[in-house]
């Protein structure tokens, strides 16, 4: 299609144990890389979209390395700037059945999380740009990366960029307080906005009624109250909502609902009974599926279903990217989820 996106956030190195060991217990472990928005470029790479990831990476070997992942799924690298010390490291420990999965971060100091408003030329990145993402992960980091995301939207805006945001809450990162404000200035600028059950909540105080996450109960009507609720606050063209009923770290239900403001339509997706390889990334698959559907000029509709598919997918997948094809997603979108051998 040749549309360009831009994702901005920070790419670090995953480690986790072999198989389903605990930290504790592993002697070697599996070294990644995977981030939110850097997560949902290699999708959109991999549907055949120009999608360039920005970033700041050290300009050691390890910073390197960092970027070879990406261009080896044909992520534009060309915006990330180089210096500071550290690549971030997130710490993952996969859970298996009633074992939930467990991150530890350790990214303090990262050459992201230290960055600057000058090591980005934001009117040369959004040059001849359709679509901006990224997530409330970022701005997480620090005051100074709030700012560096604040004038990104800014110049986005500015070159006639439409602008998506996952919410995307973690709590290991700043407080519910500091996300609402920092969150509150940036979602004025955003055009498509994406939650889950929970960041809404934590982010906002927006919350459906008779919803309880824990025990894997949703209430979906609840949701269409949700988005209208973000969607009011905020003047988004576009809520999605993500909708994951966990019954273990290996068994989710896992589907969506798209809320278009113009249409005044609330969409949802068909279900899926995920079983589990890896959960990690499979919101910002989702995120990957909605901005290739919207660009591709799909219907509300069609739109939710092929980010759910595109999801589902993932869930099959290891690491953070998600290798999967359009023809792959629309195929199971199509309704042919059988995963029988193709000869």
């Amino acid at each position: 299609m040749g549309k360009k996106v831009v994702t901005f956030g920070e790419l670090m190195i995953r480690l986790q144990p072999y198989n389903y060991e605990r930290f504790v217990q592993a002697d070697h472990l599996e070294f990644t890389f995977g981030g939110g928005e850097a997560n949902v470029a290699v999708s959109l790479a991999n549907y055949g979209l120009d999608a360039a990831f920005v970033t700041k990476l050290p300009a050691h070997a390890i910073g390197q390395a960092a970027v070879n992942s990406l261009r080896r799924y044909g992520v534009d690298t060309t915006k990330i700037t180089r210096g500071g010390d550290r690549v971030g490291i997130y710490f993952n420990e996969k859970g298996a059945s009633q074992r939930p999965s467990v991150c530890i971060y350790d990214r303090a100091h990262s050459a992201i999380s230290e960055a600057t408003t000058a090591d980005f030329d934001w009117d040369a990145i959004f040059e001849g740009v359709e679509w901006f993402h990224f997530t409330g992960i970022t701005p997480a980091l620090g005051a100074n990366v709030v700012e560096i995301c604040k004038e990104a939207c800014k110049a986005a805006k500015a070159h006639g960029v439409k602008i998506s945001c996952d919410l995307n809450y973690r709590g290991k990162l700043w407080t519910r307080d500091e996300a609402r404000a920092a969150m509150t200035d940036l979602c004025q600028y955003v055009d498509v906005c994406i939650s889950n059950e929970e960041d809404a909540k934590d982010v906002f105080g927006i919350e459906a009624e008779a919803t309880d996450i824990t025990a894997g109960a949703l209430n979906k009507e609840g949701y269409k109250s949700v988005a209208k609720q973000l969607a009011d606050k905020f003047n988004f063209e576009m809520v999605a909502v993500t909708l994951r009923e966990s019954k273990s770290a290996f068994d989710n239900d896992w589907s969506a609902m798209l809320y278009n403001v113009k249409t005044d339509e609330y969409c949802f997706s068909k279900l899926y009974h995920l079983h589990i390889i890896d959960r990690i990334g499979g919101g910002d698959s989702f995120g990957g599926g909605l901005i290739y559907a919207l660009l591709s000029g799909k219907d509300t509709q069609a739109a939710v279903e092929f980010a759910v598919a595109a999801s589902a997918l993932k869930h099959s997948i290891e690491g953070d990217y998600n290798f999967v094809t359009v023809p792959e997603v629309e195929k199971l979108a199509g309704g042919d989820g059988s995963g029988r051998v193709q000869r």
